[in-house]
């Protein structure tokens, strides 16, 4: 908790797994080392102190980033984000199932934040949906490029099987559809050069013969 309290960073906007820009917005920062010591980590049955340190929590701006730091770091002792140990626990327990959208949208941004294994998942999907090549998501998450093909092509024998179980339709390719052209005779051209106008064979020459007739 020391370092929490005393360490000076700018802010950079980013909240990845190691960023510590936003403790110099906590309430707690500038306290002295060793009040910060007994202030948030009571002993687990000191009521009063454990009370003081979440109505500080209660007022401090960078509340959810000081949860989400002890989340993703794994620190489960002391009151951070305004939750004692106890209070963390089912947190901790279903990290790896946590979803949080804003977190893969600022993921796509750019920016660099922790991922769960549930968020990467995401991530993974709408990277095959957009069209991402497993260049650009080796890069993204940091991984070979092996790995990413294989991910991409994980993604999309899911997607698949999806369409295939709920019945959607594959899209099919339009195929150009070309109208035959009608043949027509060509006209005949006497020796002169001049085109020779041909019989036109009337309707009812091979009518057959009625009253009129």
């Amino acid at each position: 908790m020391r370092h929490i309290t005393t360490y000076d960073a700018p802010a950079t906007g980013l909240r990845s797994i190691g960023d510590t820009s936003w403790h110099t917005r906590g309430v707690c920062h500038g306290m002295d080392p060793e009040d910060a010591d007994a202030t948030f980590f009571p002993l687990p049955r000191d009521h009063e102190a454990i009370a003081e340190a979440k109505e500080m929590c209660g007022l401090c701006p960078v509340r959810r980033d000081c949860l989400n730091y002890a989340l993703e770091n794994v620190l489960k002792e002391g009151i951070w984000g305004g939750l004692t140990e106890a209070e963390r626990r089912p947190w901790h327990d279903g990290m790896p199932q946590r979803l949080d959208y804003s977190r893969v949208l600022a993921f796509f941004n750019g920016r660099d934040v922790y991922l769960t294994e549930s968020e990467r998942q995401v991530v993974i999907d709408h990277a095959y949906v957009r069209g991402w090549r497993p260049d650009r998501l080796a890069g993204a998450l940091q991984i070979s490029r092996k790995h990413a093909r294989d991910l991409l092509r994980q993604a999309a024998n899911k997607i698949f099987d999806r369409d295939r179980t709920l019945g959607v339709p594959r899209r099919k390719t339009k195929r150009k559809q070309t109208t035959p052209a009608t043949s027509r005779p060509a006209p005949t051209t006497s020796a002169a050069g001049q085109p020779v106008s041909r019989p036109v064979a009337s309707a009812s020459t091979h009518a057959p013969f009625g009253k009129a007739a």
